[in-house]
């Protein structure tokens, strides 16, 4: 089992920064995907960034939606088993729940309870 935490959502104003926090335990040894989804009001849940292959790779490759490229950065600090998510030059339109998501190698997925993101113009 994994458990999964955020922390860091709030409220800021266009153009402003938040960095968001995920710290994970439990058998975090088996983690191999570790990243970022959203879920904006009456959208489906999307993914924003994510480090994949991190069993396989000791650096993993690293992918984001094409909508936060140039302004959204994930990090990991694999001593705390915690994945951060620094975001800049925040729109409108990033305003939603972000959710910390885990995945073994054997495709098991585990999510956190949310932080809000609000953005406002």
């Amino acid at each position: 089992q994994v458990q999964l935490v955020e922390s860091g959502g709030g409220l800021v104003q266009a153009g402003g920064s938040l960095r968001l926090s995920c710290a994970a335990s439990g058998s975090t040894y088996s983690l191999n995907t570790i990243g970022w989804y959203r879920q904006a009001p009456g959208k489906q849940r999307e993914l924003v960034a994510i480090v994949r292959d991190i069993r396989i790779r000791r650096i993993g490759s690293t992918n984001y939606a094409d909508s936060v490229k140039g302004r959204f950065t994930i990090s990991r600090e694999n001593a705390k088993n915690t994945v951060f998510l620094q975001m800049n030059s925040l729109k409108s339109e990033d305003t939603a729940v972000y959710y910390c998501f885990a995945e073994t190698l054997l495709a098991q997925s585990y999510w956190g309870q949310g932080t809000q993101v609000t953005v406002s113009s």
